[in-house]
């Protein structure tokens, strides 16, 4: 189920799953998607958004209410895992964790909720966070949460309860801590995770005076999880979360081999990053504009001021080879101009706590619609003939990058491509007007750079043999 079913097509399972069309804010729209559904799994989390608790517990109902309308057969959620103490105590994500949880077995429709607390794999923010700053930083000045008591689990094991969890009993209405066999601490965890990555042993010494507000900005500085979600998860890194029962083996056993433990799912977690085999990442999370942002393909009248920066270039390379140039662009490549200047702005965009150059690239050569490079988003990919990115860097306004490959049909020894590159800006506001043209002296530089080293990588590329592309 997604909002747009569009962003969904280039996911390498796109064609093994059916795609509905739903709005968790569109009751009616749940009602149609849950149509001759037997099992509904919840998923779906506002975290990161202004008010997510509001809006957590009312998407909530509306799933509820429209499973039960609609005859679905059982519901299965993944939460939080959280001590037994007054809601006051626990954090706003943690609190709001379980108050999805209460709602969806309110519902009338018989509900596993499964709680588990770091989920160790690529794709969980929590994981990410701890990788990032385990690798990042050999030493560093930490708060008191270093030492909380934490209960990982492999995402390969949520991933089996997940499953089995469709076929539990329909007289089975209720929430099962699920955890992996291992308990450790924070710190514990960060040691562990650089053994396994081969990292020296990191330094970690713990002050009593950083504030988890404190804390989850400095986590967003150093990771590429953003302010908006690193502090509701620092702050429920104040409590432990450690299973109290283990109730669901009675449904579901532990396999034979047992539960993974937390260094085995860090190396397995590790070998699939280098191996590219990640599906979902962190780097993947979505971070959307709301529906009502324009659109490059809008008419020039709609949304206000769209200012361009469009660029041709003839490339004397086939369409095929421009656009392997193209479409590996960003990540460890850069962006094949000025790389000092790509540099500053990640630097400036993590100043003002944005993601900056760090989320990188899934795969070296092959994208698709709705995963990141770098600060950008892409938004529409036509095999060969276009590349749009949609800017997730912190600006007064939206802005797009769209790289295009086209077919020089008249050529006769002579260049056999052409190259198009068109800058977009929708500024919001006169700071936008501004920053453009603040920045418009440098395009030259950057955008004209940028054109021209993309043709000379391609046509150097048609040129030889080689199928490793280099950035200039």
């Amino acid at each position: 189920m997604a909002r747009r079913p569009e962003s969904l097509r280039d996911h390498p399972w796109a064609g093994q799953v059916e795609v509905v069309a739903a709005d968790a804010a569109d009751e009616e729209s749940l009602r149609r998607a849950m149509a001759g559904v037997d099992v509904a799994y919840y998923l779906i989390h506002a975290l990161g958004t202004a008010g997510f608790e509001r809006t957590d517990r009312e998407n909530a109902e509306r799933f509820g209410r429209a499973a039960a309308a609609t005859g679905v057969g059982r519901l299965v959620y993944l939460g939080g895992l959280a001590p037994d103490v007054p809601a006051k105590e626990l954090s706003p994500h943690l609190r709001s964790r379980v108050e999805v949880g209460d709602v969806l077995l309110d519902s009338g429709v018989p509900t596993a909720v499964l709680r588990a607390a770091v989920i160790i794999g690529s794709g969980s923010a929590s994981f990410e966070m701890l990788r990032y700053l385990t690798e990042r930083l050999p030493a560093m000045i930490t708060p008191r949460w270093v030492d909380t008591r934490i209960q990982p689990i492999a995402i390969r094991d949520v991933l089996r309860y997940l499953v089995g969890a469709a076929g539990l009993p329909a007289e089975v209405s209720r929430s099962f801590d699920i955890g992996g066999p291992d308990v450790l601490t924070y710190r514990q965890m960060m040691h562990a995770y650089a053994v396994v990555a081969g990292l020296r042993r990191r330094i970690i010494v713990k002050v009593p005076v950083l504030t988890p507000t404190l804390s989850g900005h400095w986590v967003g500085l150093v990771t590429p999880v953003p302010n908006s979600i690193a502090r509701p998860l620092v702050e429920s890194l104040k409590v432990e979360v450690v299973a109290a029962e283990h109730d669901i083996a009675d449904y579901l056993p532990d396999p034979p081999e047992g539960l993974l433990g937390f260094e085995a799912s860090v190396e397995l977690a590790l070998q699939r990053i280098r191996d590219a085999q990640v599906v979902t990442r962190w780097s993947s999370a979505s971070v959307p504009g709301a529906p009502s942002d324009p659109l490059p393909t809008d008419p020039g009248w709609a949304g206000g001021s769209l200012y361009e920066d469009l660029r041709r270039r003839p490339v004397a390379a086939s369409p095929e080879t421009l656009w392997q140039v193209v479409e590996g662009i960003g990540g460890d490549r850069g962006w094949y101009s000025f790389p000092l200047a790509w540099q500053v702005r990640g630097l400036l965009d993590r100043f003002v706590g944005g993601v900056g150059l760090r989320r990188g690239r899934r795969d070296p050569d092959r994208v698709y619609v709705g995963e990141t490079i770098d600060f950008w988003r892409v938004e529409e990919r036509d095999p060969g003939e276009l590349l749009r990115l949609r800017a997730e860097m912190r600006l007064p306004g939206l802005a797009w990058l769209e790289l295009g490959v086209e077919r020089d049909a008249s050529a006769s020894g002579g260049p056999r491509s052409t190259y198009v590159q068109r800058a977009l800006f929708h500024p919001r506001g006169l700071l936008g007007h501004a920053y453009w043209w603040a920045v418009a002296p440098f395009h030259g530089i950057v955008f004209g750079g940028m054109a021209r080293n993309i043709a000379a990588t391609a046509e150097a590329h048609e040129r030889t043999s080689e199928h490793t592309l280099v950035a200039p």
